[in-house]
């Protein structure tokens, strides 16, 4: 639990209380705050009442002598309209925090080693951890993944943080440093929370706004928005500046070349290591990912070879591109997190002879954007309320089966996929999951139960042989 020293004896309002806003809670009631909470879902007011904090409505907070706002990142302060709470805070100039900047006011000599982007931060962030972790270093891994931020442990100064943060995230903390910042790439998204891509950009851009000489600003430079970030953040000079790319060159930085990864932090563009070492990092995207998570070990001071020999033993995200198992010459991989077009897009890129499970509920657009990756695909199979409407998409492009629940399409697919050994199953559904599951995660796992009983069938079915 990290330390909230500099909030004793105040008074603190925490909004959500979901697994960070309660994380909040508990450690700045440990840190002797005096703590109020708030959330409008009734269960989550008596889960806290329970642990005996006391729950108060926004309006009968007293504002003025509430030195802070600890506010769950998934409840808006800006756009499209300021929660209750939020506006009641701001009109009284009460500080809009999340537990980020609990972290960074907790007084821990550690660094902060933080990657945001629209897409791949979570399998980057992953993957860093797990390079600390192989070379020795204690690291705390989680934000936006894993563990609540005010979970996490009190680390000395050889320690680090890995972080994961969202927009949502980065609009509040406004006194964290970080030591490293990863800039992925920038797409549209979250735009009605924002305030359209100006404001999404802007808070994304908080990840640098602390950096000095010391510290390492690692940007992908493939798109248009980051390579003019990159641009201006060259210009102003403020930090160490370290581009990463997967379709040219990065001069100082680090890229990919002939299925290579190309490392030329130092000047001398040396291959490190070939990108078919890493088979559980599957595609460009993860090229990327890899580059970046290879560039923020370095800057903190990992070995090339102890970076390389990492990654290559890295096991993998869960829900993103996992690999389950291999059934008589026939991979299964679990992309449940793909729960969109561009998600999916990234799948069906990395693999040949696929047997496509896809669906639950559809977000706008649907599959538009996949037709030229069509021809990967041998079949599909429809699932969830997208089914009838993914059926007009697909029909005349692709053979598919209407299987309607998961079960059904991952026993279809199965059965199509036996004996043709190199194909993939694969689970990326494009999809929301609310339909027919609480979240991605319970998709996936289903997925991978589910997958666990055919290889137990097809094992026990040798054996009887």
């Amino acid at each position: 639990m990290i330390a909230c020293a500099s909030f004793a004896d105040k008074r603190i309002a925490v909004v959500g209380l979901g697994r960070s806003g309660m994380a909040s809670a508990r450690a700045l009631k440990a840190s002797g705050a005096r703590v109020v909470v708030w959330d409008d879902n009734a269960p989550a007011r008596a889960v806290a009442e329970a642990e005996g904090f006391a729950a108060s409505p926004p309006e009968t907070i007293d504002w003025a002598a509430t030195a802070a706002l600890v506010l769950s990142p998934g409840i808006p302060h800006t756009h499209p309209t300021p929660h209750p709470a939020a506006q009641m805070a701001k009109d009284a100039g009460a500080p809009i925090i999340g537990d980020i900047e609990l972290l960074a006011l907790s007084g821990t000599p550690a660094p902060m080693a933080a990657v945001t982007g629209t897409n791949g931060k979570s399998t980057t962030t992953a993957l860093l951890g797990h390079i600390a972790h192989e070379a020795g270093i204690t690291a705390e891994v989680g934000g936006n993944l894993g563990p609540a931020i005010s979970d996490m442990a009190m680390l000395d100064a050889d320690g680090v943080y890995v972080l994961e943060l969202s927009s949502y995230q980065l609009e509040l903390c406004p006194s964290a440093h970080f030591r490293v910042a990863v800039l992925l790439n920038i797409t549209p998204d979250h735009l009605g929370r924002h305030g359209g891509m100006d404001g999404y950009t802007a808070a994304k851009l908080n990840i640098f706004r602390a950096q000095g000489a010391k510290d390492a600003a690692i940007v992908g430079i493939d798109g248009e928005p980051t390579r003019a970030i990159f641009d201006a953040l060259r210009q102003a000079g403020k930090q160490r500046l370290i581009p990463v790319s997967v379709t040219g060159k990065a001069p100082g930085g680090v890229h990919v070349d002939g299925g290579w990864l190309i490392d030329d932090m130092d000047g001398d563009a040396r291959a490190v290591m070939a990108l078919a070492d890493a088979p559980r990092l599957p595609g460009p995207h993860n090229a990327q990912n890899m580059a970046a998570a290879y560039a923020a070990a370095r800057h903190l001071g990992v070995a090339a070879d102890v970076v390389a020999r990492a990654i290559r033993t890295f096991p993998g995200l869960a829900h993103r591109q996992e690999f389950i198992a291999e059934i008589g010459g026939v991979a299964y991989v679990n992309d449940s997190k793909a729960t969109n077009a561009e998600a999916t897009a990234k799948a069906l890129a990395c693999y040949g002879d696929i047997y496509w499970i896809v669906g639950g509920l559809a977000k706008e657009g649907g599959l538009d954007g996949l037709d030229d990756l069509l021809g990967r695909v041998h079949r599909a199979f429809l699932i969830g309320e997208a089914a009838e409407s993914f059926a007009r998409q697909l029909d005349g492009k692709v053979e598919f089966e209407r299987c309607g629940d998961l079960k059904t399409a991952t026993h279809a697919a199965h059965a199509a996929a036996a004996g043709k050994s190199g194909a993939t199953v694969l689970l990326s559904p494009a999809c929301a999951s609310f339909d027919q599951f609480r979240n991605f995660e319970h998709r996936g796992d289903v997925f991978r139960a589910l997958v666990g009983e055919l290889r137990q069938d097809a094992t026990a079915q040798v054996g009887a042989a």
